[in-house]
């Protein structure tokens, strides 16, 4: 094959040295448009897992590699004047120009032709000047050939909010460095790595409106460089900063980060006689942030992945299809991580509240690729100090003691959590999971054997799926109610249950259907409508939830706002009759309440439509009569739609301001869902894929909150609470699949329990105490007839 690759930075240096190594028939040019030692940045970092890599595709050039890295273990993060350290990260640094020096002769070694100073101005006619069977696109972040082909790479581009300037100084730093340093302005942070025997990398960054308000547009790039080494005088040591841009001038030094996402990476075109592919590679293709290092790691890779793929295949076409099916996977999974680290660090001050242990926690954990139990595999003894710190904490903050001097605390998960007077055990709850098996509003023996084994599992509370405040309130004929006397008792019942045979908690989550009700059973056809008996259906305007399918909901009258009102009061007390300890407010999932928040389905013109405040009222007007009856020393919380996933509709932007509407009317926490308010919506699935609108809600609204979805395991919960990107875990499905699912996590991780005083009864003590009450009443009723004493046993 002829190739031409377009650009001489790793990518493309990279896959020409490969594909040479691999046959040496090819004839391969790197055209590069600077000088052999020209670059503009300092130094690149690998993970120990890169250099494995690199020393797969191609041994010589990793061993020179290796060779001049300088290798740290050890993340320090300085904040609020304290210093905290981990270990076992296993990293490396080495020069971007030391890198590319060893590409570059490994390539003349090889026989690949190298060309600088040389502009590509028409890829078409070098393509044609080198008669090329292959072109390689590795022409950087503002890519011509990417510009040129847009329409067959359909390139995202998104300029995000942060200013930084890529600066290096003498000053030698023996670990992967991170400060912060709050100004009167906002806070700036430096990322900080040595990676040669002399120099270190120092990135200074801050969000656009804090280095504007600072006065950096205007100043020069010498005055940039001094407000830089006089922020973080204290970790310079005397040093200074210098900046090898020089062609940059002014605050043109500071740049934002352009997030590049291409749906395609491939564009065939006419070449004389032949197609010829243009292929992206690189930051030309998509682009990683800088705070997880991963820029040049994905080049190289990019680069090992196609040279694997050309000699699998006998033909280019398939070579190609391969690559891109392949590649793009591990590129979005890489990216997704990089976007979550990108916007912690956009967003520093919304995590500034946390004191220093936690920050660095929530820092170290914030591309979700870095778990709880990977944190303890690369440094146990940094995990278990940071355990004591959080368990201390927990216990104080719920007035019980901590664990004895010595003992290990218990893993976060474990920690008990006290709101109002309420306090719970651990950090999991069992999410209220709609099992359509009720009659007529009653709940009977399923839902008492469904809610009691999996308050016997382990979790700290058990939530009752949304319980309807009137019978047109059910989404189905077969949802619970609490609007008659017989439901209360028929609920006090279970409750009485959980409570005289677990240590755990009960909630009851009370909702109103509204333009969703009136359907079948799920199994039956979900959100499909009943076949007869089907009742008037109300939401906050006329909508149509199944278009040309459901019925048609008329919207709330004031007589319909202030008898659904009354509703959710009256069966407010009935939950406090039935002896439930928490009450959840549904305004989530596109039900009645839901249906006023939603920009979607409210378009009202009266004071309850148009802004957000206005479309909040009358959620807040049921939850505010609803905390009115409800006891003060019990908790209440609002599940909340913190995305609508619906262009126009609600944002986690919005979110926020609806958790600090509820706050002020005295809430406790927000339960943070998302979707299901439209049939339009595209959610973005994933591991723990709802937990950021927690994390936003409890950090910027100052509330408690509750993270949902995708929460499987002890190493999901364990870091969403360490961090504190949320309070409480809610977990749905595998409490379904293993009602037992807490007590089988903590298994899994070693935890055998935790130290409680003695009104807090261990598993074994309740079992013994509930079998001697149970021979009490065996031994005063012994007239009674085996089915009698049954009942009464089961009345308890």
């Amino acid at each position: 094959m002829n190739i031409v690759c377009i650009g001489g930075g790793p990518a493309g240096l990279y896959f020409g040295l490969l594909m040479k190594k691999q046959n040496p028939a090819h004839q391969i040019t790197v055209i590069e448009r600077n000088r052999p030692y020209d670059t503009f940045g300092w130094g690149v970092v690998f993970s120990d897992q890169t250099l494995g890599n690199l020393a797969l595709a191609d041994d010589i050039s990793a061993r020179a590699i290796q060779a001049s890295f300088n290798h740290w273990d050890d993340i320090d993060t300085y904040f609020k004047g304290e210093k905290v350290s981990s270990g076992g990260h296993g990293f490396c640094g080495i020069g971007r120009k030391h890198l590319l020096n060893i590409l570059q002769q490994r390539c003349e070694e090889l026989g690949v032709t190298l060309l600088f100073e040389t502009e590509v101005e028409d890829d078409q006619a070098i393509a044609a000047r080198y008669q090329a069977d292959l072109v390689i696109a590795a022409d950087g972040l503002n890519s011509r050939i990417r510009t040129r082909y847009a329409a067959s790479y359909q390139p995202q581009i998104d300029a995000r909010r942060c200013r930084f300037v890529w600066l290096g100084t003498r000053k030698k730093f023996d670990a992967f460095t991170f400060a912060f340093r709050e100004t009167e302005h906002g806070w700036f942070q430096a990322h900080i790595y040595q990676y040669d025997a002399e120099t270190s990398t120092f990135i200074v960054e801050t969000p656009e409106e804090v280095w504007r308000a600072a006065g950096l547009e205007q100043m020069t790039a010498e005055q940039s460089i001094a407000f830089c080494e006089q922020l973080f005088a204290d970790i310079l040591d005397g040093h200074r900063l210098m900046s090898n841009a020089a062609h940059l001038r002014g605050s043109a030094m500071w740049i934002v980060f352009p997030r590049i996402v291409c749906q395609r990476w491939v564009h065939w075109q006419q070449i004389g006689s032949q197609q010829v592919p243009v292929v992206l590679m690189g930051d030309a293709a998509h682009t990683a942030h800088y705070s997880i290092g991963s820029g040049t790691k994905l080049a190289l890779e990019d680069a090992i992945e196609l040279a694997r793929c050309f000699s699998q295949h006998d033909d280019t076409a398939s070579a190609l299809e391969t690559y891109q099916r392949v590649r793009s996977v591990e590129v979005i999974k890489l990216q997704s991580a990089a976007r979550n680290s990108m916007e912690w660090f956009e967003n520093v001050a919304r995590y500034t509240a946390l004191e220093a242990p936690q920050f660095a926690y929530s820092m170290l954990t914030r591309s979700q690729r870095l778990s709880h139990e990977n944190l303890r595999l690369r440094d146990a003894g940094y995990v278990a100090d940071y355990e004591r710190w959080f368990a201390s904490r927990a216990c104080a903050a719920a007035g019980l003691p901590a664990a004895p001097s010595g003992a290990a605390a218990p893993p976060p998960m474990f920690t008990p959590y006290k709101v109002r007077e309420l306090v719970l055990k651990n950090r999991i709850v069992v999410s209220p999971m709609a099992q359509y098996s009720a009659v007529d509003g009653m709940v009977g023996d399923y839902h008492l054997a469904h809610l009691g084994a999996r308050a016997l599992g382990g979790a700290a509370m058990v939530f009752a799926e949304m319980t309807c405040v009137s019978a047109d309130a059910r989404i189905t004929p077969y949802c619970p109610g609490l609007y008659a006397p017989e439901h209360t008792a028929a609920w006090r019942r279970i409750v009485d249950f959980v409570h005289g045979h677990s240590d755990a908690r009960i909630a009851i989550q009370l909702g109103h259907a509204g333009a969703k009700g009136s359907t079948r059973a799920m199994w039956d056809g979900i959100d499909q409508p009943l076949e007869r008996d089907n009742w008037p259906l109300l939401s906050a305007s006329p909508q149509q939830y199944l278009q040309g399918v459901s019925q048609v909901a008329q919207p709330l009258t004031r007589a319909d706002m202030a008898r659904i009102e009354a509703d959710f009061v009256r069966a407010t007390q009935a939950a406090e009759q039935a002896g439930f300890d928490w009450v959840e407010l549904h305004c989530a999932h596109g039900y009645l309440l839901s249906s006023f928040i939603s920009p979607l389905t409210n378009q009202r013109e009266d004071e309850y439509g148009g802004t957000l405040e206005n479309r909040c009222r009358y959620p807040l007007q049921v939850f505010a009569a609803m905390r009115a009856v409800w006891p003060q020393h019990k908790p209440m919380s609002v599940r909340i739609s913190a995305h609508d996933w619906v262009e126009g509709g609600i944002t986690p932007d919005d979110a926020v301001q609806i958790a600090r509407l509820f706050k002020a009317a005295g809430a406790d926490m927000i339960d943070c869902s998302s979707g299901q308010v439209s049939k339009a919506e595209k959610p973005l699935y994933g591991r723990m894929f709802q937990t950021p609108f927690a994390d936003r809600i409890r950090n910027e609204a100052g509330i408690g909150a509750i993270a949902v979805g995708s929460i499987f395991e002890a190493d999901h919960a364990n870091g969403i609470i360490a961090a504190g990107r949320a309070d409480l875990c809610a977990v749905g499905r595998p409490h379904l699949a293993n009602p037992a699912w807490t007590l089988t996590e903590a298994a899994k991780i070693g935890y055998g329990g935790v130290h409680w005083p003695r009104q807090y009864v261990p598993g074994k003590q309740q079992l013994e105490r509930n079998l001697e009450r149970d021979r009490q009443l065996a031994a005063s009723s012994s007239g009674l007839s085996p089915q009698q004493l049954a009942a009464r046993l089961l009345e308890g």
